[in-house]
């Protein structure tokens, strides 16, 4: 059973557009927690992948990161290929200009 906190993070996942990345601190800072791992946490229990875009979240530094559904790592980088974003050397290529920023203080965006 999802916990309400996890629902959160996962409509968050929704506002991130295909092509686009963010960070877990970016979807801390838009749900108004600084829980950076508990959004971690609850990211990586999205049991809705790939349709819930989880794979579009990276650390801060731009490194590929984690993914938790079957294929790990490398289908992680496989569906980001697939809406145009490049991973070179395990970091997102162009991290900044594909960063995707919440509006502040809005949970639908």
């Amino acid at each position: 059973m999802a916990t309400e906190f996890q629902k959160r993070v996962w409509d968050a996942l929704r506002l991130i557009p295909k092509g686009r990345v963010t960070t877990y601190k970016a979807i801390a800072d838009h749900l108004g927690t600084r829980a950076v791992r508990a959004v971690g946490s609850a990211v990586g229990k999205n049991p809705y992948a790939p349709e819930v875009p989880c794979h579009r979240v990276v650390p801060s530094d731009g490194t590929l990161g984690n993914y938790s559904a079957p294929g790990g790592p490398k289908r992680k980088m496989e569906l980001l290929a697939a809406e145009g974003i490049k991973v070179e050397n395990g970091k997102i290529a162009g991290f900044e200009t594909l960063l995707f920023e919440y509006e502040r203080g809005r949970e639908d965006g």
